[in-house]
């Protein structure tokens, strides 16, 4: 009966119809091929991203880690190089007064100058101690990153304080310089010194970003610090009390130092209550 069937069917159907099926079936057979093959590339390259994620995970835990193992300072180094620090800018301002008898009041340029040309050298020779990666990065290396970087940081500052409503004009350029160069002195020199060119350690150090270890909050408070103190001293300057030390920039100076100094005995503070359960752990 099937064969039958088969051969009536073959007898009544053409040899057109016969070639329509066969097309058919040749054009299925493609268009299943063409869909297995979409879903094989698509599933490639699936697991292609999934490897890329992979790696990049691997990586930034990686950085991470050895961010955190390098960037770990103990408490008395912390303590030592923020006392040192101190000390360089307390001996600056007494040198000042009782040996060349000026002051920020009366002689605002010369004495900035004297500031920052005494805490730069002793701020770069004891950061560049801490450089981050010590065997690919010499000593005198991170010393050449913030000698580089003390005027590059002064450039930025001088360029904030101008859009900020510091006055502009011959008389004032002695000041801003000297003073942009303490600034420099106090929030881009150490940076340079440890991590260098480095985009996303400045970036973390100065976006207030997750910190990995002591040695991002002994440079980003004490930097903060100075910034922030200088914010604060700007504010008497437009009242009208007629006083000298209203007059830019000895105010916004006395703010940026007593900044400075209270940033380093915060950071110390912070250094050290981070130490203490890596110690416990460790027992």
């Amino acid at each position: 009966m099937i064969y039958e069937y088969e051969k009536k069917s073959s007898y009544a159907c053409p040899r057109s119809c016969k070639f329509d099926r066969f097309i058919r079936l040749h054009i299925n057979c493609l268009v299943t091929c063409c869909r297995e093959g979409k879903k094989y590339t698509a599933d490639k390259k699936n697991m292609e991203k999934k490897k890329k994620k992979n790696k990049q995970q691997q990586q930034i835990k990686g950085s991470k880690s050895g961010k955190s193992i390098m960037s770990t300072v103990s408490p008395s180094l912390s303590f030592f190089l923020h006392l040192l620090c101190g000390l360089g800018l307390a001996s600056a301002v007494w040198m000042a007064q009782n040996v060349y008898s000026i002051n920020l009041i009366a002689n605002p340029a010369q004495t900035l100058r004297l500031i920052w040309v005494i805490e730069s050298p002793i701020t770069i020779l004891l950061y560049s101690l801490l450089r981050q990666n010590p065997n690919q990065c010499s000593y005198l290396k991170a010393v050449g990153r913030g000698l580089l970087g003390l005027p590059a940081g002064a450039v930025l500052n001088a360029l904030g304080a101008i859009a900020l409503g510091a006055p502009v004009g011959i008389q004032y350029f002695t000041k801003t310089l000297n003073w942009s160069l303490l600034m420099s002195t106090f929030t881009f020199v150490p940076v340079a010194c440890v991590f260098g060119s480095s985009w996303t350690d400045w970036q973390r150090i100065f976006a207030q970003r997750k910190t990995f270890g002591s040695m991002d909050y002994m440079i980003c408070l004490s930097a903060h610090g100075a910034i922030i103190g200088a914010w604060f001293g700007a504010w008497p300057m437009p009242l009208d009390w007629e006083r000298p030390w209203q007059e830019w920039p000895i105010s916004v100076s006395y703010g940026a130092m007593g900044g400075y100094l209270l940033g380093m005995v915060a950071s110390f503070i912070f250094v050290v209550f981070r130490g203490l359960p890596q110690q416990v752990k460790g027992d």
